[in-house]
C-alpha cells in the first residue's frame, strides 16, 4: 500500500476542528511563487498549480523510468499547500485578494534530493514541452504554530483564525507573523526562508467539493509570550 502522508502524520494534516499547538519540522517542497488573486481564471495561481503537479507526478512515476531515486518508496502525492502574505499586513486581508503574495507548494518525500528534483524539472520540460523554470526546491522550517481544521468556504476562514488566536493567547503564546521582506543570509532556491506566514493545507478539491464542505488546515506561527 502506498505511503500516505496525511494518514501517517495526522498531527500535521488532520487536526481537529478546535485549535491546537504543534511544532512542525523542516520539510522540503516543490514550490512556485506568485502574486495576485487565486480566483482569477487565467491568473498566476492556477498556472502555478499545474506546474507543481507536473513535477510532483514526474517524481512519483520515476520508478517506471531510467532515473531510479535512491531510497524511493511508493507514496500518495501529498496535498497542495500555500503560504500567503500581503506587504504591510500582519496575517491576511481577505477583502484585498489582488494584493496577495504566495508560495504554492507540495511536500517532497525525504528521499528526494536537490539533484533528483533538478532531474524532474528537466524531464518534465522535455516530456511536456512546457516551461518549468518557475519551480523551486524549497526548504522551510516552520516551527511552533497554532493550527485548526477549517470546514467551509475559504472566505469564512476569519472566524476560524479568530478562534485560533484566542486559543494561543489563552495558552500563553502570541502571533509571530512577519510583514517585512526576509533578509536571511543565503536565502535562495533551496535556501533558508525567514518569513513566517499564514499557511493553508488543502485537503479538498475545490472543483469537486461544495464550498461549505471544503476541508482546509489553517496554521499560524507563534512564539511564547514574553
Amino acid at each position: 500500500m502506498a505511503f500516505d502522508y496525511k494518514k501517517e502524520y495526522k498531527e500535521f494534516y488532520m487536526p481537529k476542528g478546535t485549535p491546537s499547538i504543534v511544532t512542525v519540522p523542516k520539510m522540503n517542497y516543490i514550490a512556485v511563487r506568485g502574486t495576485g488573486n487565486p480566483n482569477d481564471e487565467d491568473g498566476e495561481y492556477k498556472k502555478a498549480i499545474g506546474l507543481l503537479y507536473g513535477i510532483a507526478f514526474t517524481i512519483k512515476m520515476s520508478k517506471k523510468g531510467d532515473h531510479q531515486i535512491n531510497g524511493y518508496f511508493d507514496y500518495v502525492v501529498p496535498p497542495l499547500e500555500g503560504f500567503w502574505w500581503q506587504d504591510g499586513v500582519i496575517g491576511v486581508d481577505y477583502a484585498h485578494k489582488d494584493a496577495f503574495k504566495w508560495i504554492s507548494v507540495i511536500r517532497l518525500p525525504d528521499f528526494v534530493t536537490k539533484d533528483d528534483f533538478d532531474w524532474a524539472v528537466r524531464e518534465a520540460t522535455a516530456r511536456k514541452k512546457q516551461d518549468f523554470s518557475k519551480v523551486e526546491f524549497f526548504t522551510y522550517d516552520e516551527g511552533l504554530c497554532v493550527q485548526c481544521m477549517h470546514i467551509g468556504s475559504y472566505d469564512d476562514e476569519p472566524a476560524t483564525v479568530e478562534a485560533m488566536h484566542r486559543f494561543m493567547e489563552e495558552q500563553g503564546y502570541v502571533l509571530d507573523m512577519t510583514d517585512q521582506t526576509p533578509t536571511c543570509a543565503g536565502e535562495s532556491s533551496g535556501g533558508r526562508f525567514c518569513r513566517r506566514m499564514h499557511h493553508e493545507i488543502y485537503l479538498s478539491d475545490a472543483r469537486r467539493v461544495a464550498p461549505e464542505k471544503l476541508k482546509t488546515v489553517i496554521r499560524h506561527p507563534i512564539k511564547v509570550k514574553g
